[in-house]
Order: structure tokens, then C-alpha cells, then sequence
């Protein structure tokens, strides 16, 4: 029985600086979108590392079904944002404003039980909430990539503004995580001192 052969992971279409959108646009690699999509992709990347972490302490394993949720969810955004046609968005799976809702009643249950905080905190603290610093950095950036092509809309209308506003709750979700961490390891937030 002859085997039957494995597609190449190489294609060799980008050897020179260029790839396809899921519209099959062929755009150069520092096309504004594809770094968008780029960051979102690094996004995910890092919050399954931080899974990893979560999952080696069990008081802080609530959290990991919310980043597999959250992880599916920035899927749905890398694919809309490697696209531009508009027919070919209207068959991605879609990210609603629901899932914008879910994300501000994750942020408003993880808050409640926290002190108030009336400076900033330096990130660190536990290595879990080191990995919620770290995604809520590369939310931030994502989050500016994808303002640009809000932005640049001709029309000033697009498809991007409910994953901007989106990116925009998930990098204060990342934090409040980050903070509700050092609750439940009974670690002191380190407060900034600007006269260091």
C-alpha cells in the first residue's frame, strides 16, 4: 500500500516578502493588516504559555477556561482582520457584541473582591501574573494596530471596530487578572515610586 504524501509546510510563496489574505489578496508581509493579524497571533501565542503556568496552581485555574474562550475569540479576530471584501468577511466567523459583553462580566467579577487601587503597580509579582502583564502588553499593541485600520477606513465604516473594542476590554481583563492573581497568592502588589 503506497503512502499517501503529506502537503508541504513550505510553499515558498513568501520568500519574497509577500502572503495571502483569506480574501486571497496577495499583500506584502509589513501590510498594516497582516501585522495586526501578526500581533493577535503573538497575543494567543502567550496566553497558552500562560495556561501552562495557571494550570501548575489550582486556585488559579478558574481562570484558564475563560483564556480558551478568550483564545477562540482572538482566532475569530486574526480572520477577520486577514480580510477585506466584504463578501468574504460576511461568511468569517463572526465576533459579536456579545462576546464583548461576556468580556466585561469576567472583568467585573475578577474586580469585586479586589482593593481598591489608587496608584499604579509595577508588573511582576507571581509568574502567572507576570503572563497577564505580558498579554496585556501585546493586547495594547494589538490594540493599536487594529485603531490604524479603523482609522484608515475611507468610509469611516468597518468591520474592525467591535474587535478594537474588544482588544480594548481584553488588555484591562489581562490586568484586573493580573492583580486577582496576586489576591489569591497572597502576594503585595508593588505600588510605583516615582522618586526611585
Amino acid at each position: 500500500m503506497s503512502e499517501i504524501p503529506k502537503a508541504s509546510i513550505y510553499t515558498k510563496t513568501g520568500d519574497l516578502g509577500w502572503t495571502r489574505l483569506v480574501d486571497n489578496q496577495s499583500v506584502p508581509k509589513f501590510n498594516p493588516r497582516v501585522e495586526a493579524y501578526g500581533d493577535v497571533d503573538e497575543l494567543n501565542s502567550v496566553i497558552g504559555i500562560w495556561k501552562q503556568v495557571l494550570s501548575n496552581q489550582p486556585d488559579l485555574q478558574p481562570l484558564i477556561p475563560l483564556l480558551f474562550k478568550i483564545q477562540n475569540h482572538l482566532f475569530n479576530i486574526g480572520s477577520l482582520l486577514a480580510c477585506e471584501k466584504a463578501e468574504v468577511l460576511s461568511q468569517l466567523p463572526p465576533l459579536k457584541p456579545d462576546h464583548i459583553e461576556w468580556l466585561e462580566k469576567q472583568i467585573d467579577l475578577y474586580n469585586h473582591p479586589l482593593p481598591s487601587l489608587k496608584e499604579f503597580v509595577l508588573p511582576g509579582g507571581p509568574e502567572a501574573a507576570g503572563w497577564a502583564h505580558m498579554a496585556r502588553t501585546v493586547c495594547r499593541r494589538s490594540e493599536r494596530k487594529v485603531t490604524r485600520l479603523v482609522h484608515d477606513a475611507s468610509d469611516g465604516k468597518t468591520p474592525y471596530t467591535t474587535c478594537l473594542i474588544y482588544l480594548n476590554r481584553l488588555s484591562d481583563f489581562f490586568f484586573i487578572a493580573s492583580r486577582w492573581i496576586h489576591l489569591k497568592t497572597h502576594t503585595p502588589e508593588v505600588k510605583w515610586n516615582s522618586q526611585e
